[in-house]
């Protein structure tokens, strides 16, 4: 049976449940509500969260205290009184730590396609972070392309990209982690030297990056590159179905791997493991690329037509081990703006 065909037949088992799989809590009382902590981008379509209620008779109740490194943060400082039960969104920037300061609890799934740290997280979903490029802006300029994150401070693209900041933004963070994979701890900090000096332009979010500077949104912008994901031009399909104006610079992305995993001291821990299962079911690995814009981690699952044209991850991304991140993540966040904030 095929790990898709065992997710299913879960599922369907579960659905037979129907509202009998309320718990009873460590203080003897019935726990019918589930608590779920996730980052501030967390969205499935209407209905699978009612299905998932109806399905188990938990009462699924959202706490987003950030994005993904506000998230860790707070399961950190909230360790001996949990925000909730489970928890959805810590990416590879921050797994380690949480593993590492003990705020969950061993859970594999057994439809897990793939687990990391001892069992305590479980992969639910990937995107690459990418510089995004207008194609029409360049084809209107003459100029050529860049492909790689060298090319980016080549002078011939000076004032052309707008970034986020590491410090308040995951891409951003990402997009550091990137620089640093690819130039290594000799040489990452001259790199930043000098894109800063061929006028990089640093924002707080993604959404001023994308929306507000980028040529190629909405926004109309007046840069042609910036920091985004691999999966964004696939928002910029037109009407009509032709190809978007858009695109990913593929030699530049860093992965994001988004985890699952059952907090310590939850009060509804089947609950818990329960929902991890949910998010690997069929019905929400399909949903995710519409509803979060994230790649679902299970194989077999059929992309949308946009994204399988004009969406693809990249075949060969950056990455650095999840624990050279949390030891030198402050470190390396505090001497970038040093280079770049001054």
């Amino acid at each position: 049976m095929t790990t898709t065909h065992r997710t299913a037949a879960a599922l369907a088992a579960v659905l037979a449940l129907g509202a009998c799989s309320a718990t009873t809590g460590a203080d003897g009382q019935q726990e019918d509500v589930l608590r779920v902590v996730t980052h501030d981008s967390f969205h499935l379509s209407d209905g699978l969260l009612a299905d998932f209620e109806e399905a188990t008779g938990y009462t699924v109740e959202l706490i987003a205290p950030g994005d993904g490194g506000a998230l860790v943060n707070q399961l950190v400082l909230t360790r001996d009184n949990p925000l909730g039960d489970v928890v959805f969104g810590i990416d590879n920037s921050f797994a380690a730590r949480a593993v590492e300061e003990g705020v969950l609890a061993p859970y594999r799934s057994p439809d897990a396609a793939e687990t990391a740290f001892d069992d305590a997280l479980t992969a639910v979903d990937y995107g690459d972070v990418c510089v995004n490029i207008d194609r029409a802006w360049f084809a209107e300029e003459g100029l050529a392309e860049p492909r790689t994150l060298a090319d980016l401070a080549d002078p011939a693209y000076a004032d052309l990209l707008v970034v986020t900041n590491p410090a308040t933004s995951s891409p951003g963070l990402a997009f550091l982690l990137a620089t640093v994979a690819e130039f290594g701890e000799d040489g990452w900090e001259d790199y930043w030297r000098d894109l800063t000096a061929n006028g990089v332009r640093v924002v707080e979010g993604w959404s001023d990056a994308y929306y507000v500077d980028f040529s190629g949104s909405e926004g109309a912008g007046p840069r042609p590159l910036a920091l985004s994901y691999s999966s964004s031009p696939a928002a910029e399909v037109p009407g009509d179905g032709s190809a978007p104006s858009t695109g990913a610079l593929l030699e530049t992305c860093f992965r994001q791997t988004e985890y699952a995993g059952v907090l310590s001291g939850a009060r509804n821990v089947e609950g818990a493991q329960a929902f991890v299962d949910f998010l690997l079911s069929p019905q929400v690995q399909a949903d995710i690329p519409g509803s979060m814009y994230m790649y679902p981690v299970q194989e077999g699952v059929e992309l949308p037509a946009e994204w399988a044209e004009h969406a693809p991850a990249s075949e060969e991304p950056l990455d650095l081990a999840p624990e050279d991140i949390t030891e030198n993540r402050d470190r390396w966040v505090e001497t970038w703006t040093e280079i770049v904030v001054g």
